[in-house]
């Protein structure tokens, strides 16, 4: 039996300010997007009419290597887009101060130049077969290279280039840590929170953390070449080249493998709907529910992905039921067996060993948002699941939005004990949204 709450104003005024999180990012993308047409536009304009290609081998050597490595971008877990040889040279080109001692006298003008030329090329050949890369990240990635160019090309005039390379070394790495891990993060992540609809300060944090490991990468990488052909000459680019190569294979091998994870975890949740247990699309529209929900709630990366396994997985302890409840709505199951359902479903995922964080998750998914005795409240990941499982049960995948608002009153009517107030508010802000299709149409 549903209690009434006392009052629902105050939840759905909190539900309300969740939605100004990442709306007043939206220009992001866009601004990236011109500002690097304009950069590259405004730089070979210049180039070619004003000032010249300086050191035509050296510009072709650079340009070619970004060109192959824009050929051989990847994509990164999250959907993030990288190519590491591409930048890596790119940056090398940038930090270039002498080839073997000769001064090199190319302006950054000339670097955005090369770079945006190299990068057009490598992203030709998959334009032409229909795979365009993601603007956003192309346009981050010139931009990137822009900054440093600007940065760092004045002061090789300032600089002793026949002092040691160790402090030479600190002031390229102390460019990249402002120009590409603090920058880019907050760019990557404005595109992110716009995209994702999700909170600006929460995407930040996920983009710092994700580009540490491929960041340092690149970064050490562009220092190392941009070192090897002042002491040696451009035949060491090649050499330098390789181990980022293995690297670039490394996070290529590591994303397939979690998108096969994935991908596992999705086929084993259907099981429950060719067994008939649920409607077909259940799993899946509960595990868009929950992460819409997450996200406006602001939930990292990390805490959504573990949220999308536990709610595609939700209902598989099902597979033990005698008879299977009809419809497989377990929001109409009796208390004991939808704990019961709850219990056995997370010690079949617990089996897996590796997804223990996931199991609980789907153990506590049944108890109300208060807490069911001494362990307290259930993780929010949890609530999470328990109403977008309840929501979907009692509407389905029906388009009526008569339907979806009664039922989102009657959960409104629960929230005094059994769903969490905030929960059932994030949930009806994230249906509000025209883009939002959570029956996957």
């Amino acid at each position: 039996m549903m209690n009434s709450a006392p009052t629902v104003s105050p939840h759905r005024s909190r539900g309300a300010r969740h939605g100004r999180q990442w709306r007043a990012v939206g220009w992001t993308r866009p601004l990236l997007i011109g500002a690097a047409l304009v950069s590259a536009a405004g730089s070979l304009l210049w180039t070619a009419a004003v000032s010249g290609f300086e050191q035509p081998r050296v510009t072709l050597a650079f340009g070619v290597l970004v060109a192959l490595g824009e050929f051989a971008r990847i994509t990164l877990p999250g959907g993030r887009e990288a190519a590491p040889i591409a930048s890596a040279s790119a940056m090398s080109y940038a930090f270039l101060f002498t080839i073997a001692g000769d001064p090199v006298p190319h302006s950054g003008v000339q670097v955005v130049a090369v770079v945006a030329v190299g990068m057009a090329l490598g992203e030709l050949p998959h334009v032409m077969v229909g795979r365009p890369p993601h603007w956003g990240d192309l346009a981050r990635r010139l931009l990137n290279v822009a900054v440093i160019a600007l940065l760092f090309r004045p002061l090789v005039a300032l600089i002793d280039l026949e002092g040691p390379l160790w402090w030479m070394a600190l002031l390229l790495m102390a460019v990249i840590v402002v120009g590409v891990w603090a920058a880019d993060s907050v760019a990557a992540a404005a595109i992110r929170a716009d995209r994702l609809r999700t909170r600006f300060g929460v995407t930040v944090r996920d983009e710092m953390r994700a580009q540490v490991a491929i960041g340092m990468a690149v970064g050490a990488s562009a220092i190392l070449m941009a070192l090897s052909v002042h002491v040696m000459g451009l035949t060491t680019l090649l050499v330098f080249t390789a181990p980022l190569l293995v690297t670039q294979v490394a996070f290529r091998r590591y994303a397939q493998i979690r998108l096969t994870y994935l991908q596992t975890v999705r086929a084993l949740s259907r099981v429950t709907e060719v067994g008939g247990y649920v409607e077909t699309g259940h799993s899946h529209r509960v595990s868009r529910l929950a992460q819409g929900i997450g996200r406006e709630l602001g939930m990292s990366e990390s805490e959504l992905l573990e949220l999308e396994y536990a709610a595609l997985m939700h209902d598989i302890g099902q597979l033990s039921l005698r008879d299977p409840i009809p419809s497989g709505a377990t929001v109409l199951a009796s208390p004991p067996e939808q704990r019961s359902i709850a219990e056995l479903g997370s010690a079949i995922v617990r089996e897996t060993g590796v997804l223990d964080g996931v199991a609980e998750l789907v153990r506590r998914q049944c108890e109300p948002y208060t807490g069911d005795g001494e362990a307290g409240p259930p993780p929010l990941g949890s609530r999470i699941i328990k109403v977008a499982n309840a929501f979907d049960d009692l509407v389905g995948g029906s388009a009526d939005r008569d339907r979806v608002e009664a039922v989102l009153q009657r959960l409104r009517m629960d929230t005094g004990h059994e769903y969490d107030p905030v929960v059932v508010e994030a949930l009806a802000t994230v249906l509000q949204r025209p883009d939002f299709h959570w029956r996957g149409d």
